[in-house]
């Protein structure tokens, strides 16, 4: 699989949607409860400082994408925050890395100088290894910070990394 990153058009709104959704509905990563629509989801992907698509150049479907904002305001607002989401099918092809790098860069040329993960749930662990591989610190952990769609709670990992 051959993937490019490019960034978010409103032609390519089905396809973020649902992939953006699928991780809702997992409910183990993003903190989103509520699905976006066509409108709601043009709207979100286009506000954001930037927003990636990942398409595969062999039979040009979107595979994922990620979304790049400020964490913070003034004096902070040199931390960004970001999320990433894979389509369910091609999950374990290294797509997240991909994005994740990509989006490092993007950090970078839109004036960030530290990325910061708020809530890396700690039972992500394809994601920790991840981050941690690339250079992202462990920041701590909040205990029992995120909720589960059984009703249990998971600790979060927040995380770091110096652009």
């Amino acid at each position: 699989m051959s993937i490019v990153i490019r960034e978010y058009q409103t032609k390519d709104v089905t396809a973020a949607i649902t992939i953006w959704n699928q991780v809702v509905e997992d409910g183990v990563a993003f903190p989103q409860e509520e699905n976006l629509t066509e409108e709601t989801g043009d709207v979100f992907f286009k506000e954001q400082t930037y927003t990636g698509i990942a398409v595969n150049t062999d039979n040009n479907e979107i595979v994922g994408l990620y979304i790049l904002h400020p964490n913070n305001i003034g004096r902070c607002g040199h931390i960004c925050n970001a999320s990433y989401a894979v389509r369910r099918e091609v999950r374990g092809e290294h797509i997240g890395e991909k994005l994740v790098l990509d989006c490092l860069a993007q950090a970078k040329v839109k004036g960030f100088r530290i990325m910061q993960f708020n809530a890396v749930v700690a039972n992500n662990t394809h994601a920790l290894h991840l981050y941690e591989r690339i250079g992202f610190t462990r920041l701590g952990v909040i205990p029992h910070g995120f909720r589960m769609p059984d009703g249990h709670y998971e600790d979060i990992i927040p995380h770091y990394y110096v652009l």
